[in-house]
């Protein structure tokens, strides 16, 4: 059994539907298929705005403007989305995909990505990055959960407070597997609880309030906003996002407690897909996603935080998500490790919850 310390490597406190609209061909062989002006994206839900107003809904729109390349767009959770391009290994239809961690990592393993290192890409992080350029992140974020601010006076404080009565059917998270911010509520739990039994047994007491599961995190936040559900997990910049129209919503992070909130960086990282049927029009959408323009639109649109670090937004929202997160405690999954180990985790979360 892997302890808390060797999952984790703690870094200093943080301060400052589904369809397609035509058949692709198999393999990207075929002249007429690589000069169709088309790219297909599959990525987790919560870049594309409800309204036609998030990251993906500006950038996806210029980016036709400017190269005639039609973007089509499939959403679902970054489990599901790996799921699918795996199913389609034999005929692949996504050109881009994009997920959370640690889906990411695992579309890899299982051979969906080419390398390709985008324009722009020299100014990620490395820990943001694949080493051998098989994955970028585009935008930044961090996990966090929201409550409904107008029927809770103030956000709880601790994991062990979502054990209380008033909580039963009020809450939900994502399913732990299928969605990024739901296999995040495992990846943090057993860091703040210390290793994975801990973790198991406090999640197998907090089913007992749990709705149920959820394939899509960002289902949730209209339900918090609404009071059907007072607390539910998410991240950051969607939450953030979201909250432009839904004002009941606020972000907090979980702490054990007599422990610190904590957080993870849990960024929206960006492939392109092995064998992909226009891998040149892929090439061109991810840099253009972490052109300079782009990035300065992820915090001002987006309500996330840039992958580049030489862009520095100053915007209102800006402002506002550095806020957020000052002095949450920010550690650094063992990704590697999750990776490895992901379907232990989720089968010891399905035998402590039921699920």
């Amino acid at each position: 059994m892997r302890t808390s310390s060797q999952l984790v490597k703690p870094i200093a406190a943080v301060t400052g539907s589904l369809a397609l609209a035509a058949t692709l061909t198999a393999c990207g062989g075929s002249s007429a298929a690589s000069d169709e002006k088309v790219v297909t994206v599959y990525s987790a839900d919560g870049l594309k705005g409800e309204k036609g107003d998030g990251w993906y809904d500006k950038v996806f729109a210029d980016f036709e403007k400017e190269t005639g390349i039609k973007v089509k767009y499939v959403e679902g959770g970054s489990g599901e989305m790996v799921q699918r391009a795996v199913r389609e290994k034999n005929n692949t239809q996504a050109d881009v995909i994009v997920t959370l961690p640690p889906f990411i990592q695992q579309a890899d393993s299982k051979g969906l990505l080419q390398a390709y290192t985008p324009k722009g890409s020299e100014q990620v992080d490395g820990a943001n990055k694949a080493a051998d350029g098989k994955w970028t992140s585009v935008v930044n974020n961090y996990f966090g959960f929201i409550y409904n601010k107008q029927q809770l006076s103030e956000a709880p404080k601790t994991w062990e407070e979502l054990l209380d009565g008033k909580f039963k059917n009020k809450l939900q998270y994502s399913t732990p597997g299928v969605a990024g911010d739901g296999t995040a509520v495992v990846i943090k739990a057993m860091h703040d609880f210390g290793g994975q039994e801990p973790a198991m047994e406090y999640l197998k007491k907090l089913q007992a309030n749990n709705v149920g599961p959820s394939s899509s995190t960002s289902k949730l936040a209209p339900k918090v906003d609404k009071g059907e559900i007072l607390v539910a997990n998410g991240d950051v910049q969607m939450n953030f996002a979201q909250s432009k129209s839904m004002p009941n919503l606020g972000i907090w992070f979980p702490a054990k407690e007599g422990g610190k909130p904590t957080t993870f960086a849990l960024p929206y990282a960006a492939g392109l897909v092995n064998k992909a049927p226009h891998t040149e029009n892929g090439k061109k959408l991810l840099d253009f996603m972490l052109a300079e323009q782009a990035q300065r639109e992820v915090s001002a649109v987006g309500g996330g935080f840039p992958a580049r670090k030489d862009v520095k937004a100053t915007d209102a929202n800006a402002i506002e998500l550095a806020k957020l997160i000052e002095g949450v405690e920010l550690f650094e999954p063992d990704w590697a490790d999750i990776d490895k180990n992901l379907t232990a985790y989720v089968d010891a979360w399905k035998t402590a919850t039921g699920s």
